[in-house]
């Protein structure tokens, strides 16, 4: 059984990741405890949010509120509904979450059958729950259960080799061994063809690259270092050399890999998938936050580098489905950073009423799409490709991705209305 543990700030953004997996019959709710949810075990994001919310508005000072858990049996555990429930319920008590109000949803979408608990990092008066050596008292509660119920126990390529589903916590200690898990993880899963492509995964679980040059006795070397970083991409702690990883992730590695990338991707259709969905997008787009919604209910994800005026000088579009990155460059010009620059940061007045048209008509279909007064929304125009998941390669990563997006957005906003604010 393996146990993927995610944090983060927006406990609307993993609610409404379930949400939409219920809505489209690959989810339901199996369990739930302190929870207001209807007697036919319907979900209303408004009746979540009301359970939650009289402990986050005693909350004393957690940002990453949400704790958020796939737990995964070996797909050869053929579990009934109730087995699954049970051992959810008994991790859930061991790891002190016992008296917490959480919802557990069957997920069924991909061939396994597994298990998403949703629940809060603050007790009910509002002190955060102890999350110290949290990944190691996971581990040996998931071994300990599958001894207990004679399960399969998965082996340690199986553990180690999965995509993480959660940022480098540098408090919890061992950065080493979480820096480690990260790059090797990244490295065998994903495609990119350059440094900067590979960077930015990294990036997105708080971990970066550089390239190391010199000479010794002579010969001129060439290396990589990794280092943590905190949410403001700023480096802590001590950098570590690749060689303490071993070669998977050293810089040969990294230039074969750049290498059978660039054959996989050609090989591929991955780039005449994604260009006609942006290429819509676009036309469509008022802003950063409206951008990147519509590409995540393909499962493209949107990295924009920004500098501190605000001005994109990169962008990358992630397809979680075939677990490539590509620079928005190598789709074509039409999609480089400086294209993206003027049509979201510097729109022209011929663009501006076409824009607010297009915002009227996406308001006006959310509206007449709602599921419910929280706003829902279920988009026709994405219900033939769905939600495409992470899952179907072992990871929990789309909702992790989906509520870090769902945070960001709202930053954005406040970056925004402060500018506005100064008068600039």
């Amino acid at each position: 059984m393996v146990a993927k543990i995610s944090s983060g700030s927006s406990v609307y953004g993993v609610l409404n990741y379930n949400k939409i997996k219920v809505d489209k019959d690959e989810a339901e709710v199996l369990y739930s405890q302190k929870m207001f949810l209807s007697s036919d075990g319907n979900i209303s994001l408004r009746d979540c949010m009301d359970s939650f919310y009289p402990y986050l508005a005693v909350n004393q000072r957690t940002t990453n509120v949400v704790f958020h858990v796939s737990v995964n049996p070996d797909p050869k555990d053929k579990l009934s509904d109730e087995q699954l429930k049970d051992l959810s319920q008994e991790y859930m008590e061991r790891m002190g979450y016992g008296d917490q109000p959480y919802v557990v949803f069957l997920h069924q979408d991909i061939q396994r059958k597994h298990a998403h608990i949703v629940s809060l990092r603050i007790d009910e008066n509002g002190k955060k729950i102890s999350d110290k050596f949290e990944h190691k008292k996971s581990m040996a509660i998931c071994r300990d259960i599958e001894i207990k119920h004679n399960l399969h126990i998965p082996d340690k390529k199986q553990r180690t080799d999965e995509l993480p589903t959660k940022k480098i916590d540098y408090k919890a200690g061992d950065i080493k061994h979480q820096i480690g898990n990260i790059t090797k993880a990244v490295m065998k899963n994903y495609n990119f063809q350059s440094f900067g492509e590979y960077r930015t995964l990294l990036e997105m679980f708080n971990v970066t690259v550089e390239v190391a040059k010199g000479e010794h006795k002579g010969r001129a070397y060439q290396g990589l270092i990794y280092s943590a970083t905190n949410d403001n991409g700023e480096k802590v702690g001590v950098p570590i050399k690749a060689s303490l990883f071993g070669k998977s992730v050293g810089y040969e590695t990294l230039q074969k890999k750049f290498e059978k990338s660039k054959m996989i991707i050609e090989m591929s259709d991955i780039k005449d998938r994604l260009r006609p969905i942006i290429s819509e997008t676009m036309k469509r787009a008022i802003g950063i936050d409206d951008f990147r919604k519509p590409l995540l209910q393909f499962g493209i994800g949107c990295v924009f580098r920004q500098n501190e005026q605000g001005r994109i000088y990169g962008v990358s579009f992630i397809d979680y489905q075939n677990q490539t990155i590509l620079n928005g460059s190598r789709l074509g010009k039409e999609f480089s950073a400086n294209v993206f620059n003027d049509l979201l940061n510097n729109p022209s007045e011929r663009n501006i009423q076409q824009t607010a048209d297009n915002k009227s008509e996406l308001e006006t279909n959310r509206l007449g799409q709602s599921t419910e007064s929280f706003g829902v929304q279920r988009s026709t125009e994405s219900d033939s490709l769905g939600l495409l998941s992470f899952e179907q390669h072992g990871t929990d990563y789309e909702a992790d991705n989906f509520a870090r997006e769902k945070e960001r957005e709202e930053k954005v906003r406040q970056r925004k209305n402060k500018r506005r604010g100064r008068g600039m």
